[in-house]
């Protein structure tokens, strides 16, 4: 049985790749992110929870409770608009369009029924404005822990997409074919990858927040189930090898005081800064200069540094504490 949200939690999860591209960034040709100042690779935090609702989308069907808002290639305002037939019975009328009532009833059934408005939040103000959502999990740009380096390279293009002007049907793109020299009909392309890259992804849950929108224990399950399976389900050519290490540490801020009231408020608040744990607990060490696998790093972690009121839970391994 679901129950509501009533910790703050942090998390920590390393990720690599291999002969591919983690994330390419449209305005440089589709190459490799990278930090221009110290060439280490980044990862967008849109990137990330793409995988997320993709591996979500396709482990529950698409369907409610458990659907997703933000598809590919879909009409958000299609879904805006089913929520305000559902919620208020018919799309609102009028100039000025939803009242405030209207609004946070459309906002409601849409945290409800989509996973990723509940877990992530969304902007669903525009057509029938169904207002905004402030979403409980945040993520931030990933980065590797060394710099990377991106390589351009060539390929070979053993087909070609020619436009045969007039063409009225298939005869005639055979007949442009049958004349055309088998060199032309190949040409070269070009491939963006790095050798290998860890990166280490950083996130946040706000129990507040989830309050609010209803993200509740079964969703946090299954947010992390989707952080450690977000690449088996999503292979291409172009992403190379990729996989989240295990484990997935989440530190969980459960308070200190005797008194059981104040204790679940210094739950919900946290009793340390993320920065102290991130930055203190778990270290990652390459063991050569110039890494080339996850066998190269040593992941360890120093519990004696973990602050009073923190639990360190490692996953898959801790999901029932969660």
């Amino acid at each position: 049985m679901s129950k509501n949200i009533t910790n703050r939690y942090e998390f920590l999860f390393l990720f690599d790749c291999e002969n591919g591209n983690p994330n390419g960034d449209p305005d440089a040709g589709n190459a490799p992110r990278i930090d221009p100042q110290d060439m280490h690779g980044l990862v967008s935090d849109v990137a990330i929870k793409r995988r997320i609702r993709n591996y979500v989308q396709i482990a529950g069907g698409n369907k409610m409770p458990n659907a997703i808002f933000i598809e590919h290639a879909s009409n958000l305002n299609t879904k805006i608009a089913k929520a305000h037939e559902e919620a208020n019975g018919s799309m609102p009328k009028g100039k000025d369009g939803a009242n405030k009532k209207e609004v946070h009833a459309a906002r409601n059934w849409m945290c409800k029924n989509f996973f990723d408005v509940r877990t992530f939040g969304g902007v669903m103000s525009t057509g029938a404005n169904a207002g905004q959502v402030r979403g409980p999990v945040q993520i931030a740009f990933a980065r590797s822990l060394d710099p990377i380096l991106p390589l351009d390279l060539s390929i070979t293009r053993m087909a070609v997409a020619l436009d045969v002007k007039g063409a009225k049907g298939s005869a005639d793109f055979e007949a442009a074919e049958a004349a055309t020299s088998e060199d032309t009909l190949r040409t070269m392309g070009r491939k963006s990858l790095i050798p290998y890259g860890l990166f280490l992804g950083k996130g946040f849950i706000s129990a507040h927040l989830a309050q609010q929108t209803g993200f509740h224990s079964d969703d946090l399950r299954l947010l992390f189930d989707a952080i450690l399976n977000m690449y088996e389900h999503d292979r291409s050519a172009s992403k190379g090898t990729m996989t989240v290490r295990q484990p997935v540490f989440v530190f969980k801020h459960v308070g200190t005081d005797k008194d059981p009231e104040q204790c679940q408020r210094q739950a919900m608040l946290g009793c340390a800064p993320a920065q102290v744990l991130f930055e203190e607990v778990v270290k990652v060490e390459k063991n050569t200069s110039i890494p080339r696998s996850f066998s190269d790093y040593t992941v360890t972690v120093d519990r004696d540094r973990i602050p009073a009121g923190v639990e360190l839970l490692e996953l898959p391994r801790d999901i029932d504490k969660l």
